[in-house]
């Protein structure tokens, strides 16, 4: 009885706290929503969906296909060739730039890089499906691929536009497979030079520990090398990606037909052709495992609620995950709908990662996004687009971005942004996130420092 009555507490105390939980409402409510489910306000935002409400406004943010992109956005977009191009045709292009050498392999190089940076940033800030635009950086960091690393950098795109954008919004299962079939993917951890008798293991190890399953996920060393057996032959073929698009290419030579035991079910040995339905396997029970469904929910708890983020909450979206068949969708309505996450006090329990703060900076000042400058200015916060070396991609916790160094350099941003921006237009686009004693501060100032005063305020800090 004692051991029960402890199980309980915890249910108990949740349960307490979310009937004292005060939801936010309003025009608190709406910056709240703005804050998360976008990259903050622009002028306007406010005013318009505490009009028409948060619930409508979560609706229609989830239904990104419905909302038409504006026309200047589509053009700028088209202007852009990389965008349009095939992944074969850029993947050849970059080769042969690549074996020219010179002026050629730099601007090929400069080319990729400015480009990919300049559709994502047009996008985030100017795209009014923001949370279509907030899951893409989700993804990309939650799969994350680097792109100075070989071929990666002429595949960055195509990763992003192929396997990120088409599924961020569809069943795990598709994103997870249509990542671990992409040659960015495969080319980055190594699974394209695994073969029988010659395992690499970096793609297996990190499709658990960090895709799926989660560190603490319930998977042993032998789970890793047995996961890698049976992922051997997965590859691409650069020749053909370069002349004919293929990106994805399974090599029945090189597969490892031998018997398996991996999360402790037996794997019959297969022919070789039919070698590439092991990772298919794989790659199902990893996504409708409880592990999967918790790990990455609460990836999504601490994205858009808190850096540590609610158990309760968490165990409800995997939950939903587990009834949903991984809907990412049906994951994120839960998550939107709870007191958790509209409760008055996660409004600003986050703080910005550079991402955030110069996107949203942009979007506050009403300002035509110089890319160049943003891009510019990512790199010298320390968050590089396409840029994390590291398979875990880019923590979003405030432990991770606030120390001195970062915060002097987003003043220096500020000062920079605010000689461009109207002071009056960021007050008015950020409403209510700006407390009076920060209104006070930038009003005893001149003029000219108003705008770089609230856009480097502790209260623009955070969202």
């Amino acid at each position: 009885m004692k051991a029960a009555r402890y199980l309980m507490m915890p249910a108990v105390l949740l349960g307490a706290l979310a009937a004292q939980a005060t939801p936010l409402t309003g025009e608190a409510a709406a910056v709240h929503v703005l804050n998360r489910l976008a990259y903050g306000p622009r002028p306007g935002d406010i005013e318009r969906v505490t009009q028409m409400g948060t619930g409508r406004y979560i609706d229609e943010q989830l239904d990104p296909a419905a909302l038409p992109l504006p026309a200047a956005l589509e053009q700028r977009l088209l202007r852009l060739p990389t965008q349009q191009e095939g992944a074969g045709v850029t993947f050849g292009r970059w080769r042969g730039a690549r074996q020219a050498g010179g002026d050629a392999q730099r601007a090929v190089n400069t080319q990729l890089v400015a480009e990919a940076a300049e559709a994502r940033l047009l996008r985030a800030v100017d795209s009014p499906r923001q949370l279509e635009e907030v899951m893409i950086d989700f993804w990309f960091n939650h799969f994350n691929v680097f792109a100075g690393k070989g071929d990666v950098r002429a595949l960055a795109t195509g990763f992003e536009r192929d396997a990120i954008r088409p599924h961020a919004f569809g069943r795990f299962r598709d994103l997870l497979g249509a990542t671990a079939r992409h040659p960015a993917m495969l080319h980055y951890l190594d699974n394209r030079v695994s073969k029988a008798g010659g395992v690499n293991e970096n793609y297996a190890r990190e499709l658990m520990e960090l895709h799926t399953l989660g560190v603490d996920g319930g998977y042993t060393q032998r789970d890793v090398t047995e996961l890698a057996r049976m992922l051997t032959g997965w590859t691409f073929r650069p020749k053909e990606l370069a002349q004919n698009g293929e990106t994805f290419h399974f090599d029945a030579k090189r597969h490892d037909t031998g018997a398996k035991t991996w999360l402790g079910r037996s794997v019959a040995p297969r022919m070789k052709a039919e070698g590439v339905r092991e990772g298919e396997i794989a790659l199902d029970i990893l996504a409708m495992h409880p592990s999967t469904a918790r790990h990455v929910s609460g990836k999504l708890a601490q994205y858009f609620v808190r850096d540590v983020p609610p158990p309760a909450l968490v165990e409800r979206m995997a939950r939903t995950w587990m009834l949903s068949d991984g809907s990412v969708p049906a994951v994120l309505r839960t998550l939107f709908a709870s007191p958790e996450f509209m409760d008055d006090s996660a409004a600003g329990a986050k703080f910005k990662t550079p991402y955030q703060y110069v996107v949203s900076a942009a979007r506050a000042g009403g300002l035509a996004p110089d890319v160049k400058k943003l891009s510019g200015a990512l790199a010298r916060l320390g968050m590089p687009l396409y840029g994390c070396p590291t398979p875990d991609g880019y923590d979003n916790t405030q432990q991770a971005w606030l120390n001195p160094d970062a915060l002097a350099n987003r003043i220096g941003l500020a000062a920079a942004l605010g000689r461009e921006a109207d002071a009056r237009t960021v007050a008015q686009a950020l409403g209510p996130a700006l407390s009076a004693r920060t209104r006070a501060l930038s009003g005893a100032e001149p003029a000219r420092l108003h705008a770089a005063l609230l856009l480097g305020s502790p209260d623009f800090m955070q969202r």
